[in-house]
């Protein structure tokens, strides 16, 4: 009878305890509840004061991914300075930005592959897939870092082996921050900000335009090694989840 009084006891505060484990990412949403379907959920990236909202991707390649990047209708102006970039903007059920700082506490705490997929305004839908995915701290310009492509039809912008658009190993570049290779700001150039090099061989985050137009070349969402340099995609997003 005293055992059962103690179990008692304790039992709100074993729930408490319970209710303070709070998700690092859209994995640890899956894992706690693998029923949960697609949307929007809030993560913790930095702990228990730095709540955001993300949109979990629990259907592609396996579920569990946590997107920080997403273009889908034009709705967001992904033109935007250095801060907005680091702290992230736009709204987690359409199109937005995580943010940089988010990002970089996500990866220095997990091993994590990158998804990015994108379709054009003729319904095809491609894929590509990168098993280490990371960027190093704003002090360090938040350097991105990727290996491991794996080919689901959209080719490598990202690794590509000409050095003078390869995105990885390069900092992040806004208008108001050139931390490029390029003599000139390429975010200015092509009108978006991204791991630049001189300059580019994927701009996803640059003007969402509506399909072939080479009117003004390369300012438009973009991954070169799919659909060329004077095609903006409908849809791509970035995602990540923990290695197993």
């Amino acid at each position: 009878m005293k055992l059962v009084s103690v179990v008692l006891l304790l039992a709100p505060l074993l729930t408490s305890c319970q209710q303070l484990v709070l998700p690092l990412d859209c994995s640890d949403i899956y894992n706690n509840d693998n029923s949960r379907p697609s949307g929007v959920y809030t993560i913790y990236p930095i702990g228990a004061t730095s709540a955001v909202q993300v949109y979990c991707d629990m259907d592609s390649e396996g579920g569990r991914w946590t997107v920080f990047q997403r273009r889908m209708d034009g709705t967001v102006n992904f033109y935007r300075g250095w801060d907005q970039y680091k702290t992230g903007f736009g709204i987690a059920a359409g199109e937005y930005w995580l943010g940089l700082e988010s990002l970089y506490h996500l990866t220095e705490r997990r091993r994590y592959e990158l998804l990015v997929d994108m379709e054009d305004f003729e319904g095809n839908k491609v894929f590509a897939r990168y098993s280490s995915f990371s960027i190093d701290s704003e002090s360090s310009g938040y350097t991105l870092h990727i290996s491991g492509f794996t080919d689901r039809g959209a080719g490598d912008a990202l690794s590509y082996h000409n050095i003078t658009y390869r995105h990885n190993g390069q900092k992040f570049t806004t208008f108001d921050k050139d931390q490029d290779t390029s003599r000139v700001n390429c975010a200015r150039l092509y009108l978006g900000a991204f791991w630049y090099g001189s300059c580019y061989y994927a701009n996803p985050n640059g003007v969402y335009r509506w399909g072939a137009d080479s009117t003004i070349s390369g300012v438009g969402v973009q991954w070169n090694s799919w659909k060329g340099r004077n095609y903006s995609l409908k849809t791509i997003s970035m995602k990540i989840r923990p290695v197993l």
